[in-house]
């Protein structure tokens, strides 16, 4: 059944034709997925038209049980019911209590026992930006190191620290950021890959901070993601991550790690700084932890609880529902083993699309970590790098995102060109909807490099 935008067999052509017409040039996913969703369930969204569609966005990484889970739904019902105020302020409540229980019971090891947390507004940039402001009223320092491929926000102090030159272009400068060489394989920064690239990587960070004549002052922070999502789903080494922590601890830098996509169990490990084995001074966080309602947060080493009262607010820094619907999503995903679970469906999704790999030459790269999965794409016939990499090809990769969604699969795109399929599926997606998923994920890829353009998204 074709996907109608523009007339009456689709009810909602009228919706999305007043979207078009009254929302701002700077919407983005509405213009991938020109669909009215209006059910959801689980990792199932069903249109205005009755399509159905696996989503495989999942709000972006926010749903990690999915949409209107059971769990969830029994939290927000209960508060309801409860009669308890759903704006706070940040005032103390009871639905607080419980949600800051709930994450100090599940944070890594070694540093709940030590850590503070501060409710920001409602969005993970917001929390970057009190994590910034944290490290630099606790260090007396301004700069920040970050990374090449980093994508931590899109408000001022955030997106200084992002390494996307097109969003950070038609603006002024945001803060005094030293950008540092974040280790990609496929694309490696240095030109070798492998674990020489990162070991390289490691050798640049300490050099460049110990050259008097580099031009780095004394940073306040170090902020790193321990997977690069919008980057392209790019998992830092695990040593390399280690020999940030001790390059940063020898030097008193406060590391910073944003875990705002790659929390609550996403990666294989409830924060994917675990993987590692790093504990960090600061941790971001957002989206899952309040189980499909707006929430984030900075959690902290009680050394930097050096602010003054008033020091970073937000007037919806008191949401009530989230702070339920998240206290339960964090506990469920903990008590379901839900992050083993995404460890090996991931890496079942993972082994999959390499043997697809091996037979589309148009797949360059498939990585990741658990339910965090990228399939960057390239032009085989465009000259190869010195290390053997093709050209990325954003016009295939928008093919496969249209041919995805006319198969029923909600499919985003990441990295540096859009050339990475994203795969970011619930924590609850079953056996039977990962298989589905590469089915129709593999039908799409075939079939837009084969050239054909089939029917219009």
């Amino acid at each position: 059944m074709t996907l109608a935008t523009g007339n009456a067999l689709d009810p909602g052509a009228a919706v999305l034709q007043r979207q078009r017409s009254r929302e701002s040039s700077a919407r983005t996913y509405a213009r991938s997925f020109p669909i009215v969703p209006v059910r959801a369930e689980g990792m199932t969204v069903e249109g205005a038209d009755g399509r159905q569609y696996l989503d495989c966005l999942s709000g972006a990484g926010t749903l990690a049980l999915g949409h209107n889970h059971p769990v969830v739904l029994e939290a927000i019902r209960r508060t309801l019911d409860s009669g308890a105020p759903l704006h706070l302020l940040d005032l103390a409540s009871a639905e607080k209590d419980e949600f800051t229980s709930a994450l100090f019971e599940n944070l890594p090891r070694g540093f709940a026992d030590r850590a503070r947390v501060h409710f920001c507004g409602p969005a993970g940039t917001d929390a970057v930006e009190a994590a910034l402001k944290l490290t630099q009223t606790a260090t007396g320092r301004r700069g920040v190191l970050a990374f090449t491929g980093a994508y931590h926000g899109m408000t001022a102090g955030a997106l200084a620290v992002t390494g996307n030159v097109g969003v950070k272009a038609p603006l002024p400068s945001g803060g005094e950021v030293t950008r540092l060489p974040y280790p990609y394989a496929y694309r490696c920064p240095f030109g070798v890959g492998g674990e020489s690239g990162a070991d390289l990587s490691a050798t640049y960070v300490e050099r460049l901070l110990d050259d008097p004549a580099g031009g780095v002052l004394p940073p306040a922070a170090m902020i790193v993601e321990a997977v690069q999502g919008e980057g392209g789903v790019v998992p830092a080494p695990d040593a390399w991550l280690r020999e940030m922590r001790r390059i940063t601890a020898e030097r008193h830098i406060p590391l910073v790690v944003d875990e705002v996509q790659t929390g609550a169990g996403r990666t294989g490990a409830m924060w994917a700084v675990e993987h590692s084995g790093v504990v960090p001074d600061v941790m971001v966080l957002s989206k899952a932890i309040g189980g499909s309602l707006p929430l984030a947060v900075v959690v902290y080493h009680e050394d930097y609880d050096g602010w003054q009262p008033g020091a970073h607010t937000g007037t919806f820094r008191g949401n009530t529902l989230a702070m339920a619907a998240g206290a339960a999503t964090l506990r469920h995903i903990a008590a379901e083993g839900l992050a083993e679970r995404a460890a090996l469906v991931g890496a079942r999704m993972s082994a999959r699309l390499e043997a697809l790999r091996a037979a589309l030459p148009v797949i360059g790269d498939v990585r990741g970590r658990g339910l965090m999965i990228g399939v960057e794409l390239v032009d085989p016939s465009g000259e190869p790098d010195r290390l053997g990499a093709h050209p990325a090809d954003p016009l295939l990769a928008g093919r496969v995102r249209a041919a995805c969604l006319r198969r029923g699969l909600i499919v985003e795109l990441g990295g540096r060109h859009d050339a990475v399929l994203r795969l970011l599926p619930p924590l609850t997606i079953t056996d039977e909807q990962a298989e589905s998923v590469l089915d129709r994920l593999a039908d799409a890829i075939t079939e837009a490099a084969q050239g054909r353009t089939g029917e219009r998204p």
